[in-house]
């Protein structure tokens, strides 16, 4: 009959998980993301409109709630040889995420049909990451995760594979 009550008496002492991301810094790069309209979801969902398709603010949203420390790198990202859009590139600890935004599913599978998603690369092509990278692709949304944990990278793609936040 104790343990219950232990139990509730730790779990009540956490913080607020949007707090550590509010409060969180990383030098060198601009501040970490926080939910937007996290304690009322009519105002997350003006800001960030539930089509059924990912959006970056959908992405970011996804992600803080999975309990990542979002930061978006601010410098203009680097086309990549075998996507046909320019990413979204975040900071999550020490790991680098490029999310790749089509404008439909179809869009997607089309730059799918080319990558070899082992190496996030061009079909035949040298791998033009350093590290391996971990590939998720959701519906119009394609993520490359360079990390060298293996536990972020099955929570990112738990995370983005769940799919996009629905009308």
């Amino acid at each position: 009959m104790t343990l219950p009550t232990l139990l509730t008496v730790a779990c009540g002492r956490g913080r607020d998980p949007s707090e550590a991301s509010r409060s969180s810094t990383f030098a060198g790069v601009s501040q970490p993301v926080a939910v937007a309209g996290a304690a009322s979801s009519s105002s997350s969902r003006s800001a960030c409109p539930r089509t059924g398709q990912w959006a970056a603010c959908s992405v970011e949203q996804r992600l803080v709630r999975s309990g990542f420390v979002v930061v978006p790198v601010k410098d203009k990202p680097d086309r990549r040889p075998g996507f046909s859009v320019l990413p979204n590139v975040y900071q999550l600890g020490h790991s680098r995420l490029e999310v790749f935004l089509y404008s439909s599913p179809a869009a997607a599978a089309a730059d799918v049909a080319r990558l070899d998603t082992l190496t996030s690369s061009p079909k035949g092509a040298k791998r033009t990451y350093v590290t391996a990278p971990t590939f998720v692709r959701s519906g119009n949304l394609l993520a490359v995760l360079l990390t060298d944990s293996p536990v972020q990278a099955d929570r990112l793609s738990l995370a983005l594979t769940a799919g996009a936040p629905q009308p």
